[in-house]
């Protein structure tokens, strides 16, 4: 089938967590996704820490993945403040890591950003008071910015939004309810309802739920490793 016209099926997981113990391999994954997909999408916490033997190890297995790969970085990739060189490696073997930015794969447009924290709703955290809360929301609000900027680049018939932090709390329902502030911020909800968007996809939120939708209708999936997905594989398949 055509990339460029009819049914488009993305295949998205996230916090995969590579690291040196060698603890997961995902070789035989990524070469099943192949088989199912046209796309495969990374959501960030690619690595354990952000380390490039991290990276290294998590290239190799990439390299039996045979369709596009697009990815964005998550909170554990900048543990070591290593994440150029994170995003040089991975980039080696084809993954296209957003920051920022978008990509087209036939007719579908993708955008991404890592995100960032903040909260939801109501109780969103304001930028009042301290320089350091300030400082908090201006991280929150300038990914927002980014992933406007990306959205307004990338045209396309259809529109695949991929996240690290949430952007709903809908998503992280199942985590402790004292850290959803630390999972994401509708700030990202937000930007994203300014525009038509097929797809919406992050992780950050191990114990969350798999759906979830933006206030304005568009559709939300947690995708994180340890999520339970329609498929009862690592992976969600989404149909465009």
């Amino acid at each position: 089938m055509s990339v460029t016209e009819g049914k488009f099926t993305v295949a998205a997981l996230a916090d995969l967590h590579a690291n040196e113990r060698r603890e997961r391999s995902y070789r035989d994954l990524f070469a099943e996704i192949s088989k199912v997909a046209d796309a495969m999408v990374l959501c960030g916490d690619l690595t354990d820490t952000g380390k490039p033997a991290e990276a290294e190890i998590l290239a190799e297995d990439l390299r039996a993945c045979s369709v596009p790969m697009v990815a964005v970085l998550g909170n554990h990739d900048y543990e070591s403040g290593q994440e150029g060189e994170v995003v040089k490696i991975l980039s080696g073997v084809g993954l296209r890591v957003l920051s920022g930015d978008g990509c087209k794969i036939g007719d579908v447009g993708f955008v991404g950003v890592k995100g960032f924290a903040g909260g939801f709703g109501a109780r969103m955290l304001g930028s009042f008071g301290e320089p350091a809360i300030k400082a908090f929301v201006a991280e929150t609000v300038r990914e927002s910015m980014q992933l406007e900027n990306a959205m307004r680049s990338v045209k396309a018939k259809r529109h695949v939004v991929v996240l690290h932090y949430a952007p709903v709390v809908e998503t992280v329902e199942g985590e402790p309810p004292e850290i959803f502030p630390f999972l994401g911020s509708s700030r990202l909800a937000e930007t994203i309802d300014r525009f038509t968007v097929d797809a919406i996809v992050h992780g950050h939120a191990h114990r969350g739920r798999h759906t979830g939708r933006t206030p304005g209708g568009a559709p939300v999936y947690n995708v994180a490793y340890d999520i339970e997905k329609p498929t009862g594989r690592p992976y969600a398949l989404i149909e465009l």
